[in-house]
């Protein structure tokens, strides 16, 4: 790593995030790359410089357990035995024989194609690109300490801890208690972590159908590495052609949005009052059918009891309750098709009975009764495609109907820079990192919306990052300290702004006097040890502000505010 002399941390980070965008790029145009090659060792030299703070301790010899976990839960089952993976577009898999892999933590197909190849579907933009290719670095680096930590000759000749841990990954009968404590006493050996480290992770890797599944990660990332530095069977990382072809041309946008359209015609609201929201798929069928579908459970306990009972994976029966009332009052569900993995929701409020004031009209002619599409969350990039699509004028029979967006809302989980899991940050602009683009915008959500609920709000601006895992302290803490004012970081919000203020400002698509609202609850704090996203979820602790956050958006919608 090279440190030049007078450099601050945050600008030698700042330099290495550069790096690391421009090399990922080149690579992209490029069409391959491999791991150990010149490009490789440029990607895995910039995230050393970075250290970013959800890798913890990539930067030191020993293994880094919950940012190895954090990205496990964002890759495909199986992706640590490939010495291929190819990054493609949507090329017809899922006709296929091949069964898709889905992450539990991303909306991603992926295909195992034979014993040595991964083929991961990109269909959400750039921002999947650089958040694969951010974490297949930090698995690297990660699998070269392994092998470092093993290798004992210039032959292969291997420690006594790796081969204990080769005859248990290898073994086809189930480990019992003791052959797994023994395994994880070796590993632990081999990552330079405790036992009782080891332990506590254990159990996070684990999968139904392969509870000794951190054993064998650990395993193919050393066997893998070894095999590259002994036998010179290198890894490859490749972008098939048809990728590089169709990157940046709204495909999967166009689709997505021409999709929603239909049905807005199909359902004749078309012509109707638009409301725009990108939220979760719960928060607002929640907060207007719950009250109606489980009212005795509302009134037995309180409202948050219910949104809380609703939120756990285990209350399937009350989700479909809230969901067939829904159906009957308004409400059209939408499924992706078009390989944005973004599913829609199409509120027409003229077929709502409102047991909440707070979410009544006072309109009486049915036509001028508000629609509300609620979006899905966006990836990245993702956003300023898929908003910019849907902002488009409709062509039917020569003739483009232009919509009439009277606002569009965003909210969603965002890093804070102070206060903790479950605050909620209101910002004023959106301040793309690495460019000189920044976003200010009249935010018709304010502070005092929010206050006296028991949560800290923070109000200023936020910035727009590459990838969330590319951040770290010395950053964030000068964005924080600066006159820039910074409260917080996400994604998506300078890409939606930018979509907006285009269609609205430049193409005159839709109204200059749309309205906006944004608002962001913290899912984590990543200037606080131990509060980063890989130090786990938010639970029920997101409860409270995603709903609060949704009624003040409907109140507004309903009130015309």
């Amino acid at each position: 790593m090279i440190t030049i002399p007078g450099r601050t941390r945050a600008q030698e980070s700042s330099n290495a995030i550069e790096r690391l965008y421009i090399t990922m790029r080149h690579l992209f145009n490029r069409g391959f790359y491999k791991p150990t090659g010149v490009s490789g060792e440029s990607l895995k030299e910039a995230l050393l410089t970075l250290r970013p703070e959800i890798y913890g301790t990539v930067a030191e010899e020993k293994i880094e357990l919950n940012g190895l976990l954090y990205i496990m839960d964002r890759l495909p089952l199986g992706i640590e035995e490939c010495k291929f993976i190819n990054l493609t577009s949507d090329e017809g898999y899922k006709n296929s024989h091949f069964t898709p892999i889905v992450p539990p933590k991303r909306r991603r197909n992926c295909y195992r194609i034979d014993e040595e190849q991964m083929n991961i579907e990109i269909t959400r933009g750039r921002s999947e690109i650089y958040d694969i290719l951010t974490h297949l670095t930090f698995l690297f680096i990660e699998a070269e300490k392994i092998r470092d930590a093993v290798v004992i000759d210039e032959e292969g000749n291997t420690t006594r801890d790796w081969e204990k841990l080769e005859k248990a990954v290898l073994r086809k009968k189930d480990l019992t208690q003791q052959e797994r404590e023994i395994a994880i006493t070796h590993t632990a050996n081999i990552l330079g972590r405790t036992f009782e480290e080891v332990l506590q992770v254990y159990d996070k890797f684990a999968l139904k159908e392969n509870g000794e599944r951190f054993l064998h990660i650990v395993y193919w990332l050393g066997k893998l590495s070894i095999q590259e530095d002994i036998d010179e069977t290198k890894r490859i990382i490749t972008f098939s052609p048809v990728l590089r072809e169709r990157l940046g041309h709204h495909i999967h946008g166009e689709r997505w949005a021409n999709a929603i359209k239909k049905q807005l015609v199909k359902h004749n609201l078309i012509n109707r009052p638009l409301h725009i929201v990108s939220a979760n798929m719960h928060s607002v069928m929640n907060t207007l059918y719950a009250p109606q579908a489980l009212d005795s459970l509302i009134k037995k306990h309180s409202t948050q009891y219910v949104y809380e009972q609703l939120s756990k994976s285990n209350n399937e029966q009350l989700r479909q309750r809230v969901l067939k009332l829904a159906l009957n009052q308004g409400m059209y569900f939408i499924t992706d098709e078009s390989g944005a993995n973004i599913n829609v929701q199409l509120f027409d409020t003229a077929g709502f009975n409102c047991p909440d004031q707070r979410f009544c009209t006072t309109l009486e002619d049915k036509e001028e009764k508000p629609v509300i599409i609620v979006m899905d969350y966006a990836f990245g990039e993702q956003a300023y495609e898929t908003m910019d699509e849907l902002l488009k004028p409709y062509r039917i029979d020569d003739q483009n109907i232009h919509l009439d967006v009277k606002s569009i809302s965003i909210m969603g989980k965002a890093g804070i820079l102070e206060g903790g899991k479950g605050d909620i940050m209101i910002p004023s602009a959106h301040l793309f990192e690495g460019t000189a683009d920044n976003y200010p915008f009249k935010n018709r959500l304010k502070k005092k919306d929010l206050e006296g609920n028991g949560l800290s709000i923070f109000s200023g601006a936020m910035v727009t990052v590459l990838g969330t895992s590319l951040q770290n302290r010395d950053i964030l803490k000068f964005f924080h300290d600066s006159t820039w004012n910074v409260i917080g970081l996400e994604m998506e919000g300078a890409h939606y702004q930018k979509a907006i203020q285009a269609a609205s400002k430049l193409r005159g698509s839709i109204s200059p006097k749309v309205k906006v609202r944004y608002a962001y609850y913290a899912s984590d704090n990543p200037l606080e040890t131990g509060s980063t996203l890989a130090s786990g979820g938010l639970g029920t602790t997101g409860v409270k502000p995603t709903y609060l956050i949704t009624e003040k958006i409907l109140e507004q919608i309903f009130n015309q505010a």
